[in-house]
């Protein structure tokens, strides 16, 4: 009998291009109401990953399920709407001209640069969602006019008009100033913190941005699970420096994180 609190499992993945193994052996299982950060230097496999997971990639073994459901014996273009995916590869994509409204209401369609006539049902579906993104002021404003936070936003909007089980959030900070970012994270605290939502999957490289609402940690290096579980058990110093591969220090203060990388050798000038 499945796990009915299960919404997600990788088992024994595996990912190779000729004779380079991208991914190896990752096992992960993401129950309901967990978020997740997924953290790793570049390289580390994080993008083919979440690529494997929104069937963008064929893994060279293992398998993949959502809500019970594997990849391979399920239509993988149904299994791919129950994942919604914020990244820069669609935030640049978006027509310039486009309203936030009709940005929004195109995700339940996985179209870019919408075309069609706008329901009812569809226009006050997506105004509901602007506001519970705090974005309802943004309605008609096109796309070339949002600030970056502005367009993460509505981009989890776009996603979250298809109602996902998972949200997947790749590198959305990247391109934020401070003041920007700070905002952001905030958002996603709040957006966690309801009842009924998604699942929320972040990718980062900074441990700056694991706000307390994430649960769980999966970090990777060189294709390999370096660690993974619950926060407070595997995020820490030792795990940091052998994922990273540099002698880090990680500092904690009011449920947020800081890190230090410490020198390997004295500079004599």
């Amino acid at each position: 009998m499945k796990n009915e609190r299960t919404i997600l499992t990788v088992s024994d993945l595996g990912v190779r291009r000729g004779s380079t193994n991208i991914l190896k052996n990752v096992d992960w299982k993401v129950m309901r109401g967990e978020h997740w950060i997924i953290l790793g230097a570049n390289g580390s496999g994080k993008t083919s990953l979440l690529s494997a997971l929104t069937a963008y990639l064929t893994p060279t073994c293992g398998e993949v399920e959502l809500l019970g459901k594997r990849y391979g014996e399920t239509n993988w273009q149904d299994l791919r709407k129950r994942i919604g995916l914020v990244s820069s590869a669609i935030r640049q994509m978006m027509p310039e001209t486009e309203p936030a409204l009709t940005a929004v209401v195109s995700g339940k369609y996985a179209m870019i640069d919408y075309w069609g006539r706008i329901s009812k049902s569809d226009r006050a579906r997506a105004r509901r969602i602007l506001k519970q993104i705090e974005c309802e002021y943004l309605a008609e404003r096109p796309w070339i006019f949002l600030s970056q936070g502005e367009r993460q936003r509505v981009l989890i909007g776009r996603a979250l008009m298809a109602d996902p089980n998972v949200l997947i959030l790749d590198e959305p900070c990247a391109g934020l100033d401070p003041a920007a970012r700070e905002h952001f994270l905030q958002f996603i605290e709040r957006l966690g913190r309801r009842k009924f939502g998604p699942t929320i999957i972040l990718v980062t490289h900074h441990v700056e941005e694991i706000m307390p609402v994430f649960s769980h940690v999966l970090m990777l290096k060189s294709g390999l699970v370096m660690a993974s579980g619950e926060k407070t058990n595997v995020l820490n110093s030792r795990t940091l420096t052998e994922t990273f591969g540099a002698r880090i220090r990680l500092r904690a203060s009011r449920d947020r994180f800081t890190l230090a990388v410490e020198p390997t050798s004295k500079v004599v000038i």
